[in-house]
């Protein structure tokens, strides 16, 4: 039964005589056709007043009176669209009638919208589960790099970010926060039917819709592979009807968006100066000080020197892109293609950088009966970057090096050092040259992909159908990198080949094969019961091979193109080939949709995987899930109200799903083949993996619960729906460290998550008129995460929850304790600084500060000395160690979200999209390198909250002698605020923790759209201009670079973290959307 919209003639008559007096003062204007007919609804006959009758392409029309009739003049080619609040749209040809009477079917705002769910599809209105959909047409408007991109706070529950701002950086999407503690977060994402394990190679122009299943009710169908969530992704297809070719086109410009105020060069001199001092007062000696800058009385030439600008020389150039998208559709009854090429070409920011992608999409449909389907696609993309950089000693963010020198180097050049080498790290204080060491080693990267999909379906009788699919996915992944004569690795870490370039290359094979097999029977349809059963089959079958080689020993003038293509001019250091064992899952599946009445509605899943993951008992998994739904708008006793409250519908939801995501051969021993590297005779053996087996791993289940309101308000104008959830997540796969075993770690089973909050979307329609409009969409989800269990373990502690940025200066930064959320960071609380007065006096003998008693020392950590960092005691034994460390950040948001705003005015189309993190905390660890100095790191400049003035100093600038009376050296600092940057090491405290809470105007689109009667000459059926803005305004409090960032994240324990991060740019687009 579907839903009434009940309308009173005595308020149509008020709402729309003004408006019919209008338009029959207009609507005499000479055309070649006058159309007349009557508007009713398809159920109840009635007229309905008020449809707008608009000629297709043009802003020409009128509307219906109040008995549902119209008349409008058109041209007898011309083609009309009927519109009205809560029916669906109808699109008619003139072809030469002057009568055209339309029928309408409610449709209340997608009401009856089909959104795809796990091997089908699904009326939006019989939902059960939990599932955020946006359309293809909803994106199309913005564009965008990639299809994750375009989702930026558009679905709530569904949180993406990106890691930081190079072209190929990682988009994260998690959904309702993920639930693993080491291993992967990320949803399961499905394209056209098949699971694939990225969407960064798809073309966004060539989505047709995005379905987000997020609880286990919807995933459960999906089995060991739904636990964090599924992003479902259909591609378009072709159409009946004539040939539509579209063409997608925009040119952008960008540049970087923000960089790091540092020392200009006196300060940088003045510094340098002081620590030589500093230094001198422990060593004895600061001549390597005039070596580099001269004498103290010779301070004075820096002044009003100009600086190198080293950020802007390595990410100051003028970024562009160019992005072309063609796409062919069309077909008849019994057949349709799509064909599309899409390409995008991006030359980053960074020097040397530049990104690629070309997509190749072919479908086509024939249905040669009534009874038969038979469907094929083929999708192939390659992608090329280069550059990124190679030189990163730790390869964990691709802007290692590059952005932490381009801070750091020299603001001038200093006497003896070189700007055309890399410079000793050793000798100059890791002063690296970041020009020459993005010149002098380069990366390049090529990924190509190809899937090959057919399916046939056969409707047996008019109940029941039957299914099967087979698809070939094919990835290939190259890696080449390459380090020049001055880098570091060729200098320092290649012993038996010094100064001679190098090159290492990484090459990735993986076929993966699916099979799926389903029946479908519809035993009961009728006004009261609908049972719809679905059955299924599915066979997977991935194999991976891997290879990995190093070449040492270039001639010393090689590039690194003749690097890559001449590999025998260089010697080979090692070769490791690694065959992972083939992958299989074997599935099992059913579900069941029973509705009674259309009113209530109830939904089953169940699911049985068998994994080669697991061995013997543990191989099978079994994932079963129950919800239901309750339209209460269907009830006799709202039928007062579908006026107000069209839509209220209740659901809830009870499911498992599973998780099976370790490396494969965990359960039984594995050997590497290895050799003695650097020695001429390479003696090659077998050894152990530094892996050790379990064989009674099993699978990680997640319990989901799920309730949830949706809703309909003023027929149509506001919808929405909100929802609660608990998820559970128990036998974590965990990467658990074995310490005197003579292993490293082994996988296993222990521990228990747990993910809880509340979702609220909202939609809007503000004006709907035929000439303009403006509508919203809003989205806020809060999401708390909270570790239940880790097994024998209290707390998790380790390489697991190290973000190693600093090396062995800063252990653990971060702690997985029992109790508390995932994503803790874990440190000293800063207490200021030392003040003259917490010392007794300065010995002259000893050069050191005697510090008072009861005054808290750090020595051990810190070197006590007014101006030094003080750290507070918290355990209250006047030391401090590191068990004065506490949890002192929180990367998990309270809430985020985001809300787009679309206005349309006489062909123009306005479309602001906003989104937003709030309450979570970022461990700024560049703040930490940059305001610090130490034996490794003395030359490095600084930023400027460590500029004179700001820090704390020790010298008297009119003598340049070092101070030790406490008197005067407290006045020479009364107006300081900064400790001084002469430290030990680097110190980790809540001072580097800052607020990570943003708020950012993502995109910002104007368009126009031409008439029809000035395109229509030309056979043009759309042509629409735009320019964009990205990253245009962002209110937030963080000092760094961008507060969206998460670098050096080795698990999904260390969130949070800004090291190196390559910067983000702010980027203006022109385009066009062309459609023949």
């Amino acid at each position: 039964m579907c839903t009434k919209i009940t309308i009173r003639k005595s308020w149509i008559q008020i709402l729309f005589l003004p408006v019919l007096v209008l338009v029959s003062m207009t609507s005499a204007t000479a055309q070649d056709l006058t159309v007349t007919g009557k508007i009713t609804d398809r159920e109840t006959g009635e007229g309905l007043p008020g449809v707008s009758v608009v000629v297709q392409g043009t802003s020409e029309g009128t509307i219906t009176d109040i008995e549902g009739n119209y008349k409008v003049t058109v041209a007898e080619d011309a083609t009309l669209t009927f519109s009205f609040i809560g029916y669906a749209n109808q699109i008619i040809p003139v072809a030469g009638k002057s009568i055209i009477n339309v029928s309408m079917d409610v449709d209340v705002q997608a009401l009856d919208e089909v959104v795809v769910v796990g091997y089908g599809t699904q009326k939006k209105s019989n939902l059960t589960g939990s599932v955020v959909s946006v359309t293809g047409d909803a994106l199309k408007k913005v564009p965008v790099a990639s299809v994750a991109e375009s989702l930026t706070g558009r679905l709530a529950g569904v949180q993406i970010s990106t890691t930081e701002g190079s072209p190929d950086a990682e988009v994260r999407i998690r959904v309702r926060g993920g639930a693993s503690l080491t291993q992967s977060s990320s949803p399961l994402f499905i394209v056209d039917g098949f699971p694939v394990s990225t969407i960064s190679d798809l073309s966004p122009s060539d989505i047709k819709s995005i379905d987000v299943l997020k609880d286990a009710s919807s995933t459960a169908i999906y089995g060991s592979r739904g636990a964090n969530g599924v992003v479902i992704i259909t591609t378009k297809s072709g159409t009946e009807g004539k040939v539509t070719v579209n063409y997608n086109s925009f040119y952008a410009v960008k540049k970087i968006a923000k960089t790091l105020d540092v020392l200009d060069p006196e300060d940088y001199a003045r510094w340098q100066y002081e620590y030589a001092v500093l230094d001198a007062s422990e060593e004895g000696d600061y001549s390597s000080y005039e070596d580099y800058f001269g004498l103290f009385g010779d301070l004075d030439q820096y002044e009003g020197q100009a600086a190198n600008d080293w950020q802007r020389q390595i990410y100051g150039r003028t970024g562009t892109t160019f992005s072309n998208d063609l796409s062919i559709r069309g077909g008849g009854q019994k057949f349709n293609y799509s064909a599309n090429f899409a390409r995008y070409d991006d030359k980053a920011i960074m020097i040397g950088s530049d990104y690629v992608r070309n997509n190749i999409t072919l479908k086509f449909k024939n249905a040669p009966n009534d009874k038969i389907d038979l469907n094929f696609s083929l999708r192939y993309s390659d992608t090329e970057i280069n550059g990124g950089g190679a030189n990163e000693q730790n390869e964990v963010s691709s802007a290692d090096s590059r952005l932490k020198h381009a801070v750091a180097y020299a603001p001038i050049p200093i006497s003896g050092v070189s700007l055309s080498d890399d410079t000793n790290e050793q000798t100059s204080g890791d002063l690296v040259n970041p020009i020459v060491s993005t010149n002098d080693n380069d990366r390049l990267q090529k990924r190509n992909n190809y899937n090959i999909a057919g399916s046939f379906a056969w409707k047996i009788i008019d109940p029941l159908q039957l299914s099967t699919s087979f698809t070939v996915d094919n990835y290939n992944y190259q890696d080449n990198r390459f380090y020049g004569v001055t880098t570091y690795k060729a200098r320092d870490r290649s012993p038996a080949y010094p100064n001679q370039p190098s090159a290492l290359f990484s090459d990735r094979k993986e076929v993966r094969l699916r099979n799926t097999n389903t029946v479908t029977y519809d035993v009961l349809k009728g006004e009261l019961h609908n049972l719809k059963v679905m059955g299924g089959h599915e066979m997977l079958f991935t194999q991976t091979n891997e290879l990995e080689y190093e070449i040492q020993g270039y001639p010393v003038l090689f590039s690194a193109d003749e690097a890559f293509k001449l590999t025998t001019q260089g010697q080979s250091i090692y070769a490791d080939n690694n065959f992972s064992p083939d992958d299989k899952l074997l599935s099992f599946f059913g579900r069941a949709n029973y509705d009674y009445k259309n009113r209530y509605l109830i939904s089953a899943v169940y699911r049985a995987d068998g994994s080669s993951r697991f061995k013997g008992d543990n191989v099978w998994g079994y994932f079963p899930s129950l919800s239901g739904g309750w339209k209460i708008t269907e009830e006799s006793f709202m039928s007062g109200l579908t006026k107000w409250v069209y839509l209220l519908k209740l659901r809830a939801s009870y499911g498992l799903a599973g998780n099976n995501n370790i490396p494969r051969g965990q359960t039984v021993q594995t050997f590497e083949s290895r050799n003695t590297t650097y020695i001429n005779d390479v003696n090659s053996y077998w050894a152990a993996s530094t892996i050790m087996a379990n064989p009674d791993l099993k699978w990680e289940t997640t319990e989901t619960k799920n309730i949830g309101l949706d809703f309909g308000l003023l027929e149509g104008r506001v919808t929405g729906t909100i929802e609660a959830y608990q998820n559970n997540t128990r036998d974590l796969l965990i990467r658990f460290p074995v310490a005197g075993t003579g292993y490293e770690y082994q996988y296993r089973n222990m521990g228990e998550t747990e993910n809880k909050g509340v979702e609220l979307s909202l939609n809007g329609i503000a004006l709907d008129k035929k000439d303009y409009g403006l509508n919203f969409n809003f989205n806020i989800a809060f999401n708390r995460n909270n570790i239940k269990s880790l097994g024998v373990m209290d707390e998790l502690v380790g390489t697991e929850v190290t973000t190693g940025w600093a090396s062995t200066q800063i252990a653990n930064d971060y702690l997985a304790q029992v109790g508390d959320p995932i994503g803790r960071m874990y440190g000293y609380v800063s207490d200021g600084r030392y003040e003259v007065d917490d010392f007794e006096e300065y010995d002259e003998n000893s050069g050191q500060w005697v510090l008072k008693e009861g005054v808290v020392t750090s020595d051990g950590i810190l070197t006590p000395r007014p101006g030094m960092m003080k750290l507070m005691d918290l355990d209250g034994n006047d030391t401090i160690t590191i068990d004065d460390r506490r949890f002192i950040g929180n990367a998990n948001p309270k809430h985020t979200g985001g809300f787009v705003l679309n206005a349309y005015a006489y062909g123009f189309d306005l479309t602001a999209a906003f989104n937003w993190s709030y309450g979570n905390d970022i461990y700024n660890a560049n703040k930490v390198e940059f305001t610090s100095a130490n034996e490794n790191n003395q030359y490095r400049n600084l930023i400027s909250v460590q500029e004179e003035g700001e820090r704390w100093t020790n010298i008297d600038w009119n003598t340049g002698e070092l101070i030790t009376d406490p008197a005067q050296l407290a006045a020479v600092n009364a107006n300081t605020t900064m400790w001084s940057p002469y430290m030990d090491r680097y110190i980790f405290s809540d001072w580097a923790v800052e607020d990570g809470s943003f708020l950012r105007l993502n995109t910002l689109t104007l368009g126009y759209t031409l008439p029809k009667a000035i395109i229509e000459r030309a056979r043009i059926e759309n042509l629409r201009f735009y320019i964009t803005g990205y990253n245009l305004f962002i209110l937030t409090d963080y000092t760094g670079f961008d507060p969206e960032v998460s670098t050096r994240r080795k698990t999904p324990l260390t969130p949070g973290v800004d090291y190196s991060a390559y910067p983000r740019s702010r980027q203006f687009t022109v385009g066009m959307n062309l459609t023949f």
